[in-house]
């Protein structure tokens, strides 16, 4: 009782506000602690986050850092120069460097888990792959673009067709995503190497992690007759992407290529027709067969939806990369990080061309092969292809439900060729 009598004597000589202001401090101080108690605890993975972009040091890390840098640092266009090369090898081996110090770091900081451990150890020997596949022969580096690290699976996508329409210049586009893990060379597995079997194709492909997606471009899958039932017999949900564009101007491509190797086949005029004066086109040569997509397309429909085939405008490639890539992308369902950022007009060649990286001194851009000056065809002759390639044009229109546009262009211009 004397207790309670001398505490109610104290709090009636104490100001009820000082009394409350005195609690309210206390409470304060009491969420403070237990909040910088909650911080303490999430520090070090927090510092994991900074180091990793936002992914966790554990057993089934992707390690992103890394792979972003591999691939803006040497993922570049087949035809390299002997600097490309050089530096590519050089920014890599200091990427590499750089990651080797911060495991390190990050190993005196952690605590002796064993999943701490084991992500370090797993992360070490990504990087001394990685380093060793670098370190690797010219040619050697433009054949595997691509450390060994992660699992080989067969492509779940790939670019089918057309020649001569842009697939070159897409395949290196969509190497730049770190989602994206693709091979440089033409396989040719569905039409040249099928007897090879399925292994031996699984064999070429890049090593890829979780979440990202293989793929393989080989363009005369797509006029081959057998191709569609072969890969329709290992992977009937795979992902297809055409490239075309106005079979006019792809045949003079295509005759283009044909000539800077063979200099002396016969002109174009004398190849396009079975008879100039009666105007019969010689469907027959391959250079204009490839441009019915129609009769194409059609053989693909018996195996595959149009829902898991995607069209690529290659004209539209040229004057909005940015825009195809972004369609490109959210088919194949990956977060749009190839954007405008990427590329610029090369005015010499006439595409666009991936800018340089931040730690390159050259961007890079298709080779000479690519962009070649095309010869001066006849306008009649240009008019008589246009007039036969327009109801084919219509159906293929039709079947994809996509209007290409390609009666406006009915000029005989030089073009150059972007594949």
């Amino acid at each position: 009782m004397a207790f309670w009598s001398s505490t109610s004597v104290f709090t009636s000589k104490v100001p009820r506000k000082i009394l409350f202001m005195f609690t309210l401090s206390l409470s304060v101080t009491y969420l403070f602690y237990s909040l910088m108690s909650c911080y303490n605890s999430l520090q070090f993975p927090l510092q994991e986050n900074y180091v990793y972009q936002g992914r966790l040091v554990t057993e089934e890390t992707t390690f992103v850092t890394l792979r972003e840098k591999l691939y803006s640092a040497s993922q570049g266009f087949t035809e390299f120069t002997e600097a490309d090369r050089t530096t590519a090898v050089s920014t890599v081996k200091d990427h590499a460097e750089a990651e080797q110090r911060t495991v390190e770091w990050i190993r005196t900081q952690a605590s002796p888990t064993k999943s701490a451990a084991a992500a370090a150890a797993y992360h070490t020997t990504a990087l001394e792959r990685e380093h060793q596949e670098f370190s690797t022969t010219d040619s050697e580096l433009r054949m595997n673009c691509t450390s060994d690290y992660g699992e080989k699976k067969l492509p779940q996508a790939i670019i089918i067709g057309v020649k001569k329409g842009g697939t070159r210049a897409l395949l290196e586009a969509l190497r730049v995503h770190p989602d994206v893990r693709a091979v440089g060379n033409e396989p040719h597995f569905f039409d040249r190497n099928y007897e090879k079997g399925l292994d031996w194709y699984r064999d070429l492909m890049p090593s890829t992690l979780e979440g990202q997606i293989t793929m393989e471009k080989t363009p005369s899958y797509f006029v081959t007759n057998h191709a569609p039932k072969r890969i329709h017999s290992m992977a009937r949900d795979i992902k297809l992407i055409i490239v075309v564009r106005n079979p006019v101007t792809r045949a003079i491509s295509d005759y283009t290529q044909t000539l800077s190797k063979k200099p002396e086949i016969p002109t174009f005029e004398v190849l396009a027709f079975k008879n100039r004066t009666l105007g019969l086109i010689d469907a027959s040569w391959s250079a204009l067969r490839i441009g019915i997509y129609a009769l194409h397309l059609e053989s693909w429909m018996q195996y595959f939806p149009l829902s898991q085939m995607h069209f690529v405008s290659g004209e539209r490639l040229i004057v909005d990369p940015a825009g195809e890539m972004a369609k490109v992308q959210d088919f194949l369902g990956l977060k749009r990080i190839v954007t405008d950022k990427h590329f610029y007009f090369n005015k010499t060649k006439g595409f666009p061309c991936l800018k340089k990286p931040e730690d390159s001194s050259t961007p890079r851009c298709l080779g000479k092969s690519k962009g070649r000056t095309h010869p001066k065809i006849d306008a009649d002759v240009i008019r008589r292809l246009h007039k036969f390639y327009k109801p084919f044009n219509m159906m293929f229109y039709q079947m994809t439900g996509q209007n290409f546009e390609w009666e406006l262009e009915d000029d005989g211009e030089s073009r150059s060729s972007q594949d």
